[in-house]
């Protein structure tokens, strides 16, 4: 489902694919975060993604009264504080996304996929 606001001179459609990706370049310029995770479910391995497929570490719900709920499998860097990071990931993404998209944004899951170190 489409995120739908009425203007007064129509309606705009957000496409999910654009909230992704736009939520996924918000995430990896957060502090802690290494990259996005995309896991094989053949393999059950996770590989660090390229920043030009952002979106595949991330999925997006619009739900029936037009709210917002993202999940994120991320990298996270060795040595810092995981809850640390997901508080500034959850407070940047639902001020930059909400901001973007004029909705609101209703939960922000992460799942932690791995941690690797801070080249």
């Amino acid at each position: 489902m489409n995120g739908r606001i009425d203007s007064g001179l129509g309606q705009i459609v957000i496409d999910t694919d654009v909230i992704a990706t736009y939520a996924g370049s918000v995430a990896v310029e957060c502090f802690g975060i290494i990259g996005m995770a995309a896991i094989s479910m053949k393999d059950g391995l996770v590989k660090l993604l390229r920043i030009d497929s952002l979106k595949h570490g991330i999925s997006v719900k619009i739900t029936d009264d037009n709210k917002i709920r993202l999940n994120f499998h991320v990298i996270v860097a060795y040595g810092v504080n995981i809850s640390t990071i997901a508080d500034n990931l959850v407070n940047n993404v639902k001020y930059k996304v909400e901001a973007f998209t004029g909705m609101e944004i209703e939960k922000i899951y992460i799942m932690v996929e791995g941690v690797r170190a801070i080249d």
